[in-house]
């Protein structure tokens, strides 16, 4: 059965639940091709050893501080392959990509290498999408915008709707009144774009169950 991404946006204001042994609301999604996947995790800051552990998030520990010292300040994320993507999952608010392509070495996109972010920004807004096409540049566009590029990526946030009108193309009390009645399917509409762009397919109940591998990623 083909799941699509859909249902990632539909619950992108779901409150997180300790109680859920995965993931369900508020996540972010980074994915990449044109390198290997573990060489993508180990640019996000992977660990060798649980690289090569392949933890179910389920499973997972997180490190905790002890008295008087700080807390490790690491997220735990869920990874997996689609096709040629290699993608991760993140529900801490962000996306590590997001946060670190512009100032972290190991992130930056690189020439033949295509990323795709999708990054809720809860702690610092707008939510955003990112392109880094493969020529080394990366394009962002807030959610109800394309990038400007007039790419593939573009053409398919277009077609699932998820561009909405905005000030240059008409006037204030339209956009306001626009957002005010579709703005609620927009997470929607933009992870069904990048999902159709890329060709992604998630399955919910394992990324639910936490049954995907996982990782512990340093904050950047």
């Amino acid at each position: 059965m083909s799941h699509g991404i859909a249902w990632i946006g539909a619950h992108s204001t779901t409150e997180k639940s300790a109680a859920l042994p995965g993931m369900l609301g508020g996540i972010s999604l980074t994915c990449a091709r044109g390198l290997d996947a573990d060489e993508f995790l180990i640019a996000l800051g992977a660990d060798l050893d649980e690289l090569a552990a392949r933890t179910p998030y389920k499973d997972l520990v997180v490190p905790v501080g002890r008295p008087g010292r700080p807390s490790p300040r690491v997220n735990p994320v869920m990874y997996g392959t689609c096709g040629d993507w290699v993608y991760v999952l993140e529900d801490w608010g962000m996306a590590t990509w997001a946060t670190g392509y512009r100032k972290v070495e190991s992130m930056r996109p690189a020439p033949d290498e295509e990323i795709v972010c999708v990054t809720l920004n809860r702690w610092s807004p707008p939510r955003t999408v990112i392109h880094a096409p493969g020529d080394g540049r990366a394009w962002r566009a807030e959610f109800g915008e394309d990038t400007g590029q007039a790419s593939a990526l573009d053409t398919a946030l277009h077609t699932a709707g998820a561009v909405f009108p905005s000030l240059g193309d008409t006037d204030e009390a339209t956009v306001a009144a626009y957002y005010e009645e579709h703005g609620e399917r927009l997470p929607s509409a933009v992870f069904t774009a990048v999902g159709a762009y890329c060709g992604l397919s998630i399955d919910p109940a394992a990324v639910r169950a936490g049954e995907l591998p996982s990782l512990l990623i340093p904050m950047v």
